[in-house]
């Protein structure tokens, strides 16, 4: 009767530790998706800031190019000013 217990004593020990790597699997398995599922969303973000800094790029390469049409008009201005004046004395 001793040895049947024995048995049973191991078999329930050898169940306790199939659940248990079936636990540590089921875990692992949530850290592995959970750790996919951060790194998409890190790429995305990364992803992202790269098309804001192309972004701010453009937006200031158009600033400079706004810059000389506003000087070039203001040059144009000043060179009608001065004809107005000339035209004025005549």
């Amino acid at each position: 009767a001793g040895r049947g217990r024995g048995k049973m004593a191991a078999g329930g020990a050898a169940d306790a530790q199939a659940r248990f790597g079936h636990s540590v699997k089921g875990l692992l398995t949530e850290k592995v998706t959970s750790c996919g599922t951060d790194v998409i969303a890190l790429t995305k973000q990364v992803l992202k800031g790269s098309r804001s800094a192309e972004l701010l790029g453009q937006a200031a390469r158009n600033m400079v190019m706004q810059e000389d049409a506003i000087l070039h008009s203001e040059d144009s201005l000043r060179k009608m000013s001065i004809i107005t004046t000339h035209l004025q004395y005549q």
